[in-house]
């Protein structure tokens, strides 16, 4: 557990807001390389580890972005404007400390990471009414330190320069860890380990593995997309967080997913405009889960949806399902998670690998 629990912390340190999971990327190209037979970057971004071998083929897909901002506009006096990148709540960004990376080759910039914090109009300045109400993402700024819109350029701050969150991983009590970003590198971390049990295996995986880092999946699932396409896989798995309850303000009507419980099976997202997992895919799954002593949760949702959506819609369509990362505050900077569910998610995408054949003919 303490080699993912490490892996998970460089993952989740790293920056990759949506359209720039380049850091990201190296850390997962680094670690994929020795399980897997050809690594590559797609056109658009993606990172696509390859295991070769026969048919029916199999992707597994974890997306690399992070939800995160972008600057828009540099006032006169330094202070800096944002549009969001991907779901945030309002609420969760204010007086946050982020981190913005400035294009190396643009401004006379070195790419030096620029810190700033998420400020706004403080409550001892604000009227009555304007202290009962929550403060709009509009009316929030980002400060750098700057005296002028000069000087945050000179750095290479500019309209269009990408902002992450600024968080450490921390360990909580029993085997729980909090960071930025498990959604999704969490799901990553599942994707490498998986990979890796995968080239461990006493009687090694016989079917083509396509091992894929997707972009952009927080900004409409453009990555999965495009790699779905260019690989034409037999049958795919995405893999991701899943929203658990078992906290103040969830009930067991909203959600019955709950940490350390097991891997999560999607039934269906997104009201069923999302994903809804063909029962074959189901049966792979629960089967395989079953056979190797591995607890599971079944979700259906009505909102959010994953990778999935994009993957089973490629071509003639592909059979697809979730396997999901049971986690807590989804897409806020505090994000906690079980490493024991981390570790069973790996376990079970080893396993079913193993048995795709038996389940999609070709």
């Amino acid at each position: 557990m303490t080699e993912m629990k490490e892996l998970l912390k460089r993952l989740a340190e790293a920056h990759g807001v949506s359209g720039y999971e380049g850091e990201v990327q190296e850390v997962v190209k680094a670690e994929v390389e020795q399980y897997a037979d050809e690594v590559k970057t797609d056109r658009l971004g993606n990172l696509v580890a390859t295991k070769r071998g026969k048919r029916p083929s199999v992707m597994i897909a974890a997306h690399l972005d992070e939800i995160g901002l972008m600057v828009k506009h540099v006032e006169d006096e330094g202070f800096l404007r944002f549009a969001t990148v991907g779901g945030w709540f309002g609420q969760t960004l204010l007086n946050q400390r982020v981190v913005l990376h400035p294009d190396p080759n643009g401004n006379g910039s070195d790419g030096s990471a620029v810190f700033g914090v998420v400020g706004s109009k403080p409550p001892h300045r604000m009227k009555p009414k304007e202290r009962e109400k929550a403060v709009k993402t509009e009316d929030m700024f980002i400060d750098v330190g700057a005296r002028s819109r000069e000087e945050a350029e000179q750095w290479g701050v500019g309209v269009g320069t990408p902002v992450t969150v600024d968080r450490n991983f921390v360990e909580l009590k029993n085997e729980r860890v909090s960071c930025k970003a498990f959604d999704n590198r969490a799901g990553v971390a599942v994707l490498v380990e998986a990979l890796k049990r995968l080239k461990q295996a006493k009687t090694e995986a016989e079917f083509e593995v396509y091992a894929v880092g997707t972009v952009q999946e927080e900004v409409g699932l453009k990555g999965a997309r495009t790699s779905a396409f260019e690989l034409n896989p037999d049958a795919a798995l995405a893999l991701d967080t899943d929203i658990a309850g078992g906290h103040p303000g969830i009930e067991k009507k909203d959600t019955t997913v709950e940490l350390e419980k097991g891997p999560v099976l999607t039934v269906s997202d997104a009201a069923g405009r999302g994903l809804i997992t063909p029962p074959a895919v189901l049966k792979w799954l629960k089967e395989t889960a079953t056979q190797h002593g591995i607890k599971y949760q079944l979700s259906v949702s009505e909102g959010g949806t994953t990778d999935a959506t994009a993957i089973q819609l490629t071509r003639s369509g592909v059979p697809t399902g979730v396997v999901g990362v049971p986690t807590r505050y989804i897409h806020s900077p505090v994000e906690v998670l079980s490493l024991k569910d981390l570790e069973n998610c790996a376990e079970l995408v080893a396993r079913a690998v193993e048995r795709v054949g038996d389940y999609f003919k070709v």
